[in-house]
């Protein structure tokens, strides 16, 4: 099996995650526009990334914020982005690493980004905690890695496939052939019989 040394994957990781820059960018200018909103999933425990005690020792693994309603100060950085959000009524600062980032998810457009983290070996389990700021209280649905939140597909019909004929109990009747050479409708019936070498 071939080696990949130039590692396309984590190049295209790293490129996806320059589109989450380029949006929170956007939103610490213009503010979010229209009904766009985020949910950002990060590890908790990766490098470079600050949240309280009380946060740490609430959510160790993994913690999802929502950006909609009410957040403060988020400025981004070339490796991180900081936010203030409020949890219980408390307010926190939170630094968060892009490389930190497991998922990033905007369900006004249902678009959404999964991110393997370098120490990643396994599936996660189902059910990781999550924690969004007091003014939200939708969540999405926990997933399973490689397979990004998003709508329901469509269902397509399928093709209607033809019925077999039912059965009946009396069979065809066989092909008569008529010794006179004429049918019934007065045409000659040609035997095949007729044109086979003897």
């Amino acid at each position: 099996m071939t080696v990949d040394h130039i590692r396309y994957d984590l190049l295209a990781q790293d490129a996806l995650r320059g589109v989450v820059r380029t949006v929170l960018e956007d939103a610490a200018r213009n503010g979010l526009p229209g009904d766009h909103h985020f949910y950002i999933t990060f590890d908790t425990l990766a490098e470079g990334v600050q949240l309280s005690p009380r946060m740490l020792a609430q959510y160790p693994n993994e913690m999802t914020v929502v950006l909609q309603h009410q957040f403060w100060d988020l400025v981004i950085s070339e490796n991180a982005f900081q936010v203030g959000l409020s949890f219980g009524g408390i307010p926190e600062r939170l630094v968060i690493p892009f490389a930190a980032i497991k998922g990033f998810f905007d369900p006004s457009v249902q678009f959404s980004l999964q991110f393997a983290q370098a120490t990643d070996t396994a599936v996660p389990e189902p059910g990781s905690e999550t924690e969004e700021a007091d003014s939200n209280s939708r969540r999405p649905a926990p997933q399973r890695r490689g397979r990004p939140p998003s709508a329901p597909l469509p269902t397509v019909p399928a093709p209607a496939t033809p019925k077999p004929a039912a059965a009946t109990s009396e069979p065809r009747p066989a092909p008569v052939e008529q010794d006179s050479g004429k049918s019934e409708s007065g045409a000659e019936v040609v035997r095949l019989d007729r044109f086979r070498k003897k």
